[in-house]
């Protein structure tokens, strides 16, 4: 599985010039081969100001395009493939099971925050 370690800032992937650091294995407190860059408050910002100017053309969406929206985030969640699986489990101790049903509770749970906005009775 491929770890990218940056930010995704207005499209744009950026490793600033915050510190460095990588991931821990859970279990045995062994470093593992995926580094990440800490944001800096610059890159903060810059997150900030590109979701507000987001939010402005996507506020002006029908209900059933963000529900299709929120209907897409769940099914990228639910392709993410046993790589994915086994980084989580690196990473938190928990066991494939308990991993698996927490990535199938949160795509359920978009599937769910897009029928109540397509019901329209939020």
């Amino acid at each position: 599985m491929d770890v990218i370690g940056t930010q995704f800032i207005d499209g744009q992937r950026v490793a600033g010039s915050g510190a460095i650091f990588s991931s821990i294995e859970a279990a045995t407190g062994s470093v593992l081969p995926y580094t990440f860059f800490q944001a800096t408050g610059r890159e903060v910002q810059l997150a900030v100001a590109a979701a507000t100017a987001a939010f402005a053309s996507y506020r002006h969406t029908t209900c059933e395009e963000r529900a299709l929206f929120l209907e897409a985030i769940a099914e990228e969640l639910d392709a993410l493939g046993d790589d994915f699986v086994l980084v989580v489990m690196q990473e938190t101790g928990l066991p494939e099971a308990r991993v698996r049903g927490e990535r199938l509770r949160t795509s359920n749970q978009m599937r769910l925050f897009a029928r109540v906005v397509r019901r329209g009775d939020y």
